[in-house]
């Protein structure tokens, strides 16, 4: 592992609590409780506006990787300063990342994909050494998902998500879940933001549940997404008599 876990550390300038992203409740918790990484693979889950997502962008700034997404050890045309949280975040870090850290930019090794900003940001680095040879203007959009995947996701390092299942199916996911443990296996960590019951299965993997409680670890079975799904497959009637007009 890369990470042990992250928290807001007192300085010369405190953050009002008043303040976003204070104001969510699992960012606003740093500021008194760190939240800590225990496994190789750790599942943020929570519903929209959670702040599950605001987390995994401030460890990515915290960690030297472009906010847009990308590579570790690249830097990109962006002008873009680092968010509130970002600026602020501390990494408490294991050896390993610690020497990562400390060796510079470019020998990091890890990449930061979030859904929302993928395909621009692939447009941008096409072509450039170092990534995929394949036009992803000729797949479609889970399969350009899988090819960055499939090339960015190749060594041992720190790898975060936001919401990779947005553009992938079933069986997609279901490939996703076999690349994460192969990563895993391999002395990797990944830290991923997401709403899926399929990815957040993955045997072995730390589910932390983030919400007005703050964050909290759960059992996959005893989270609200997956109760919920359970009940909408089995009825779906029960969930769309209150949204469809019969």
């Amino acid at each position: 592992m890369f990470v042990q876990g992250i928290d807001i550390p007192e300085g010369p300038d405190p953050q009002d609590p008043n303040v976003w992203p204070y104001t969510v409740p699992a960012v606003g918790r740093l500021l008194s409780e760190p939240l800590e990484f225990r496994a190789p693979v750790t599942f943020l889950v929570g519903e929209n506006g959670s702040g599950k997502s605001t987390l995994v962008e401030g460890i990515a700034e915290a960690y030297g990787l472009d906010a847009r997404g990308g590579r570790a050890g690249r830097k990109y045309a962006n002008n873009r300063p680092k968010t509130p949280l970002g600026e602020r975040l501390r990494l408490d870090l294991t050896h390993r990342g610690a020497r990562q850290m400390s060796a510079g930019r470019r020998a990091r090794t890890g990449y930061f994909l979030r859904a929302e900003t993928t395909f621009g940001f692939a447009e941008a680095v096409s072509g450039m050494h170092g990534y995929w040879d394949e036009d992803l203007a000729e797949h479609s959009h889970g399969e350009g998902f899988l090819i960055i995947l499939n090339a960015m996701f190749d060594k041992p390092g720190l790898y975060l998500m936001d919401e990779p299942e947005a553009a992938l199916s079933f069986m997609s996911c279901l490939r996703l879940v076999g690349l994460m443990h192969d990563l895993a296996e391999s002395g990797s960590q990944i830290i991923c933001a997401t709403h899926s019951p399929i990815l957040s299965a993955l045997p072995g993997a730390d589910v932390v549940e983030v919400g007005e409680h703050g964050a909290r670890r759960a059992k996959w079975e005893d989270l609200e997404m997956v109760d919920h799904w359970r009940r909408y497959m089995a009825d779906p009637g029960r969930y769309l008599r209150h949204i469809v007009d019969p």
